[in-house]
């Protein structure tokens, strides 16, 4: 792989969802049996685990000829000009300046993102949004595979 990243959801979330099971413990401890409301708990306790762990973890990957965002992949060859976006960007091109058909793999844990241009016409989607927490490495590694590398990229800021 040229570059490899798993956007893991932050430590607050877990705690909040720790929080989330010993409130649904304590609600059924009330008003049911300790073991009904010990399996509750442990029930929450997994449905909380396994959200955090499948919507807080997607992979983002470039190698092998392919950039695999989450289950979606597309091919280098498909791929336009990479851009690293800053807080601000990321928020305009996932707000006002967004446009319907794009691609969006953004978690609101991370505030930058990098957007990928599509060269595909048959692709209805115009760009991929992606969040990341090192946007100019990724971007690199996008402009790199496809062989568009520009001068922005090639001053190696981070």
């Amino acid at each position: 792989m040229d570059y490899e990243e798993r956007l893991h959801a932050p430590v607050r979330w877990w705690a909040l969802g720790g929080l989330v099971v010993v409130a649904a413990w304590l609600a059924c401890a009330v008003a049911i049996p300790p073991l009904a409301a010990a399996v509750t708990a442990v029930v929450v306790a997994v449905l909380v685990g396994a959200f955090l762990l499948g919507y807080g973890s997607p992979r983002i990957q470039v190698g092998d000829g392919v950039l695999r965002a989450g289950r979606a992949r597309i091919g280098v060859e498909l791929l336009g000009t990479a851009t690293p976006l800053d807080a601000a960007s990321t928020r305009r091109q996932a707000g006002v300046d967004a446009d319907a058909r794009a691609f969006l793999l953004l978690r609101p844990y991370l505030p930058r993102a990098v957007r990928v241009d599509l060269c595909d016409p048959a692709d209805p989607a115009p760009y991929w949004l992606i969040s990341s927490r090192r946007p100019e490495r990724l971007a690199r590694a996008v402009s790199a595979a496809t062989g568009r590398l520009t001068a922005e990229h090639v001053t190696g800021e981070d």
